[in-house]
């Protein structure tokens, strides 16, 4: 049926587009091949050569939106700065006299942008220009609200985010939206939002510290008071459907709910921040501010509810304090800090630029990063459960029983650091070696706001009455603990 073909040698030159034979040419002829085939290998070998180098290059060394994390991703045009961002305060014409003071705060007309938004213009509409530009709100008696008890006005306040984007401003990158009473960190709010692509969708906030709070409204939505912030790019798109969403959601409470909601309904979820802070709780905030969280602080709300930061001042002046070491060290402030002092058996949990907490004996830091109950929940009435969203323990009642305070008495700095003083407070009722102690002096530098690590304390030799600490860089191994 088949027959073998005779294998048969070639004996003409080979072409460069002529197979190789199945079987080996003679030793004169693949001399003669390798002899004339040699310079074009060369070149091909070069050539891939190059080519690999050249896809190494783009591929191991050019940045890639599809290999870096979408959430860390930093704009490839420029870094993210104070002009990159404008701010969209809810006011009213009734709450805007009184609102001002906090406004002027953190406002700055040469380098915030910002814009408040009332119903009508004041009785007194002579604000100047320490205080944002005052643009009246569109009419929305249009739109449903059915929530019974609730403030029709939450619908205009909504439509903020929809009036401010229409403005065309230009150089936008982000959106923050807040209240006449909410406080600002703008350096804070600024770096933080310099993490994200604004070319991305975001929606950047935190919920509320109090959990009955979250269980009523929803543990993924940005609560308005606290500050929260939309990309750009999204920002634009809500604004063109915000007006559909506003009708269907009339039975809603706020106008944070109707954000969310509308958000949700693009598909879009919140990133969290826990700098932002509702404040939704009562009374004296020391608890909360001398173990914030190990991130920036971005904003302060319901100051009008809670007792002034700093004893023997307003909340205004207090908030001046305290924003006053914001603005020497803004990544640092309430930054928390634990030393240890194995001779005199002396524990110093240091809140940077507020109050530092002298303790007599070794407390574990674990045991120092939970909040002391000095504040009670927003809701009033005997049967409101104090739930909240942190770790909390109890603030002795007994005054002898507590930790020797110091708040922040002021800050300085130059080109070898920053030295902040604190003065005493209040001490224990027992003499013991925090007794002693008059004055404490923290050293520190600048803290840059990359990935945050607690920082580390050394005590310095001191006097009987002036104790100094020195901040600084853990090593890479070290523990924050009184070492036995």
């Amino acid at each position: 049926m088949f027959h073998r073909r005779k294998k048969e040698h070639s004996t003409l030159p080979l072409s460069n587009n002529t197979e190789t034979p199945t079987t080996m040419p003679p030793t004169n002829y693949t001399s003669t091949f390798l002899r004339n085939r040699t310079p074009p290998f060369k070149s091909f070998l070069f050539v891939l050569s190059l080519l690999l180098n050249i896809y190494l290059l783009l591929v191991l060394w050019a940045p890639s939106s599809s290999t870096l994390p979408p959430t860390t991703l930093i704009s490839r045009l420029s870094p993210t700065t104070r002009r990159h961002v404008i701010f969209a305060i809810a006011s009213s014409s009734l709450s805007w006299p009184r609102r001002l003071p906090y406004l002027r705060l953190w406002y700055s007309p040469n380098t915030t942008r910002a814009f408040a938004f009332l119903d009508a213009l004041p009785l007194n509409s002579s604000s100047g220009s320490s205080s944002p530009p005052v643009v009246i709100s569109g009419d929305t008696a249009g739109f449903p609200y059915t929530f019974r008890g609730g403030l029709r006005s939450a619908i205009r306040v909504a439509r903020v985010v929809k009036e401010v984007v229409d403005r065309n401003e230009s150089h936008v990158r982000w959106f923050v939206f807040g209240d006449d009473d909410t406080v600002f960190f703008v350096d804070n709010v600024v770096r933080m939002l310099a993490k994200y692509d604004h070319e991305r969708w975001f929606y950047v906030g935190s919920n509320s510290e109090s959990y009955d709070q979250n269980v009523k409204y929803s543990f993924e939505m940005a609560f308005g008071g606290g500050g929260f912030a939309i990309s750009y790019s999204l920002a634009r798109v809500l604004a063109r459907v915000l007006d559909s969403c506003l009708r269907r959601y009339g039975h809603l409470y706020g106008s944070d709910s109707r954000i969310y909601s509308c958000l949700a309904e693009l598909g879009v979820g919140l990133t969290h921040e826990p700098g932002f802070h509702q404040l939704d709780m009562r009374g004296n905030l020391f608890g909360m501010l001398a173990a914030h969280p190990l991130s920036p602080l971005l904003s302060l709300h319901h100051l009008d509810a809670v007792e002034p930061l700093f004893p023997n001042m307003d909340r205004v002046q207090a908030l001046e304090h305290l924003i006053a070491a914001a603005n020497i060290d803004p990544a640092r402030i309430l930054q928390q800090t634990v030393c240890y002092d194995r001779s005199n058996s002396l524990t110093f949990s240091v809140s940077w630029g507020f109050a530092i907490q002298v303790y007599q004996g070794n407390e574990l830091l674990p045991d120092l990063l939970s909040l002391q109950r000095t504040f009670v929940p927003w809701r009033r009435g005997s049967k409101v459960d104090p739930n909240f969203m942190f770790n909390t323990r109890d603030y002795p009642r007994d005054p002898c029983k507590r930790p020797s305070v110091f708040f922040l008495k002021s800050v300085t700095s130059d080109k070898g650091g920053i030295w902040s003083n604190y003065s005493r407070h209040v001490g224990n009722c027992f003499e013991s070696n925090a007794t002693q102690i008059k004055l404490i002096i923290v050293f520190s530098r600048k803290l840059e706001m990359k990935a945050l690590r607690r920082q580390c304390c050394d005590v310095l030799p001191s006097s009987n009455d002036t104790i100094s600490l020195h901040i600084r860089q853990c090593e890479i191994d070290e523990l924050i603990s009184m070492q036995s």
